[in-house]
């Protein structure tokens, strides 16, 4: 026993202080644009703010609260934490010494013919037994290792689906607005053709116009009717997709302020290029990398000897009555080493599917990046060009409204065919909702920025809304992991 005590002291330090096969991490040398150079403070002020709080609209603020708070996906991503802490708790429970609990007991009846030995014997046995794989190469180490990125990863995971949720909520809400204002435009303007729809029937029945003219003014008021239907179904659907963002059944939604009164939050100028790293789909894809690096050194440690103790300490006795005498114990230990020699080529099968995905989980960080330079930067040119668009249709309003009036009024006084009115009209009509569409464009480019650039806010969404979270996993300190020193891979 002393000799066994011994043995397992110095497999301990052995464990303890082994090599790790495999590479460690480095992150990745990213080229960053330089153009996006702003105050650092104040682009992570903004970022780190509950943005959607600027529209000032408690009704939009009671949405995004509530979606955090019932919204499915965000649960199902909410207990995917806790399935991936589970995982990394099977895992890292291999690096540990597996102690279990027997009781056996076996009655057996032995008959040889032509011999004394007959009769019926019990046997009665408990034990304590242990097992335990020293990882002296670091295989269940690198195995931890992956475990623990996963958990992180899918963590992240959560606050990218936080950060898609709000987005979607605002947008969605931005876009029910738009579609309200849209069908205000459209049976104000039914009521007016109508009331002239009236007119133009007694001016008929007088002989004071033909009846083209009559045909003509009907087609308008008819057009305009035919537009509020096609609204109205459109709102339904907006409301029951808001709905289901919401977790709730489909149904109506409150109202706040109209698409007019929302202003767009405020955005910078440009970004610093290393705010994008705390999007939640950049830290997800790098802890994905990490993760993939890892399992390359559990592959190449495969190749190496394991060893594994085990022990077992007990009593046994025929009788029950005498199974905890002294004379009953039992005991055994050892040890078993156990090296790969020939596996027709499934270890160098392993190491290379380890080091195929560790390059795809590098192209995925890469690519990911690059996605995030491209979304940020055409959010920014959305809201540019949006706002001159939007100013351009405001003037543009403001002179088919005039339009329209001298249009009626040279009518009325016979210096022009009705085909005028029609036309004018008509311009108004759709420059009218083309505006109010714009003025959603807008809105949602600037949420569209705040998507794209993510920061600090997810985390200000999950506090301030208390938003759905698995039972809370304290993720373990990493494990003989470098990434403070960016490298190329």
């Amino acid at each position: 026993m002393r000799k066994l005590a011994s043995t397992t002291i110095t497999l301990l330090a052995l464990a303890s202080s082994g090599c790790m096969i495999g590479p460690d991490y480095l992150r990745p040398v990213i080229d960053s644009p330089q153009s996006w150079r702003v105050s650092d403070e104040t682009a992570k002020d903004l970022a780190n703010s509950a943005w959607w709080e600027q529209f000032n609209d408690p009704v939009l603020n009671d949405l995004i609260a509530t979606a955090l708070r019932e919204n499915k996906d965000l649960m199902i991503a909410s207990a995917r934490i806790d399935e991936y802490a589970g995982r990394y708790g099977v895992t890292r429970s291999q690096l540990f010494p597996q102690i279990g609990l027997g009781y056996d007991v076996t009655k057996q009846k032995n008959t040889i013919p032509g011999t004394t030995v007959k009769g019926t014997y019990n046997s009665y046995e408990t034990f304590l037994s242990a097992s335990w794989e020293i990882d002296l190469w670091g295989k269940i180490r690198r195995q931890s290792e992956a475990a623990r990125a996963q958990i992180v990863a899918t963590e992240e995971g959560r606050q990218g689906v936080i950060l898609t949720l709000v987005s979607s909520v605002a947008n969605n809400y931005v876009t029910l607005r738009s579609l309200d204002r849209q069908l205000e435009i459209a049976k104000a303007t039914a009521k007016t053709r109508g009331e002239s729809y009236q007119v133009f029937q007694d001016r008929y029945s007088g002989g004071v116009i033909s009846q083209l003219e009559l045909s003509q003014n009907r087609s308008q008021y008819d057009e305009a009717l035919a537009s509020i239907p096609v609204i109205e179904k459109t709102i339904a659907q907006q409301e029951n997709a808001l709905s289901l963002l919401l977790g709730r059944n489909p149904g109506p939604i409150a109202r706040g302020k109209n698409i007019d009164e929302l202003a767009p939050p405020t955005t910078p100028e440009g970004l610093p290029s290393s705010l994008l790293e705390r999007r939640p789909d950049l830290r997800e894809a790098e802890q994905n990398l990490i993760a993939a690096n890892a399992q390359i050194g559990a592959a190449k440690a495969a190749f190496f000897p394991s060893i594994s103790l085990t022990g077992l300490l007990g009593v046994a006795s025929g009788g029950l009555s005498n199974l905890f005498h002294s004379e009953s114990k039992v005991w055994q230990y050892g040890a078993a080493v156990n090296l790969p020699i020939f596996t027709g080529g499934s270890l160098f099968g392993q190491l290379q599917v380890a080091e195929a995905q560790q390059q795809q989980a590098l192209y995925s960080y890469q690519k990911a990046i690059q996605q995030a330079f491209s979304e940020v930067n055409n959010a920014l040119v959305d809201q540019e060009k949006t706002r001159v668009q939007l100013a351009a249709q405001a003037d543009e309003v403001k002179s088919l409204v005039l339009y329209a009036e001298l249009a009626r009024l040279r009518y009325d006084n016979g210096y022009t065919s009705y085909l005028e009115v029609v036309d004018a009209e008509r311009s108004l009509f759709g420059v009218q909702q083309s505006y109010t569409q714009t003025k959603q464009t807008l809105l949602q480019a600037a949420i569209n920025t705040y998507k794209a650039m993510g920061g600090g806010w997810t985390d200000e969404a999950a506090r301030l809304n208390e938003a759905p979270t698995a039972t809370p996993v304290p993720v373990p300190a990493p494990e003989s992991v470098s990434t403070a020193s960016p490298a190329k891979d």
